[in-house]
């Protein structure tokens, strides 16, 4: 018989939304060790880090745009959609209750704040996709603030106003683009989901699909795997900084994933996630509940 698995998610959504993954607490720990001293940079990032660490010891959300939340579930082949999709919206509405999550879901026609998160069929937005009847549900949860959203960007090659042709050079330059345009208006340091091909739609969700990766994680392509190296290292050297206060530090990390295209469309999509890289995965198997 399928769980009810409703305080099991709103114990997600709140570690989520409250404690900021150790691969990435790591990594902003250690871009705060190469800023200059006294700087405006590391003084963002010190209060950024200081600020995760109360968020995690009083179970508060890490920013106060507690993002949309985005989630992606793997179940087991029998199981219920229908159910799990009651459950989930379930438990955002009771972590909205406690202020794990502010109340965000506004109707755009209307203006009207529904007060408990709750929405339409793409609010709070889940993907689902069906494995084994003996395999593990798997459930990851992204929350992905307006300001990082805001800056993403999709670019349709070639694109002659930047010189970028159809093919990894030109994915290049109209990623590096992206970065310069967002300048400290998406939270930077950020991290990059790129997708490159699919059509406009898919293109966006693959994206945002990269991002559900561990920082560092390199693609297995080698190609695209120095390509990502590369875009952060350049991205770094524009100087734009932490919150764009100038400095070392203007990317994290880049995640690309290659899609199939039409002959007649060259897409590349830029999924911008700001410092506060919200990403955390349950997973049930036997009964038992683990997260990480």
């Amino acid at each position: 018989m399928q769980p009810d698995l409703t305080q099991e998610i709103l114990e997600l959504v709140r570690l989520t939304a409250t404690n900021l993954p150790p691969d990435v607490e790591e990594k902003l720990r250690a871009s705060l060790k190469q800023e200059a001293g006294g700087s405006a940079a590391a003084g963002a990032l010190d209060t950024i880090i200081k600020n995760v660490e109360m968020a995690r010891a009083n179970s508060t959300p890490i920013c106060q745009d507690t993002g949309t939340p985005l989630f992606y579930v793997h179940y087991p082949e029998g199981w219920s959609t229908r159910k799990l999709r009651a459950q989930i919206q379930a438990a955002v509405g009771q972590a909205t209750q406690k202020s794990y999550l502010r109340p965000n879901s506004v109707n755009a026609i209307s203006g009207k704040n529904t007060g408990d998160n709750s929405g339409d069929d793409h609010y709070p937005t889940i993907h689902f996709e069906e494995v084994d009847e003996d395999q593990p549900l798997t459930m990851e949860l992204m929350l992905k603030g307006g300001g990082c959203e805001n800056v993403g960007a999709q670019y349709k090659l070639p694109d002659n106003n930047l010189g970028a042709g159809r093919d990894l050079e030109g994915v290049r330059k109209v990623v590096l683009d992206a970065v310069f345009q967002a300048q400290g208006k998406g939270c930077a340091p950020g991290s990059l989901g790129v997708s490159i091909g699919g059509d406009r739609g898919s293109s966006y969700l693959a994206s945002k699909e990269a991002l559900l990766g561990q920082m560092e994680e390199s693609s297995s392509d080698p190609e695209i795997a120095a390509l990502e190296k590369r875009i952060t290292e350049e991205a770094n050297q524009m100087g734009i900084g932490p919150m764009g206060f100038g400095g070392a530090t203007t990317v994290l990390d880049t995640k690309i994933k290659g899609l199939h295209r039409l002959p007649a469309s060259y897409f590349v999509s830029v999924s911008y996630m700001c410092w506060a890289y919200r990403r955390r995965k349950m997973v049930v198997a036997d009964g038992q509940v683990a997260y990480s």
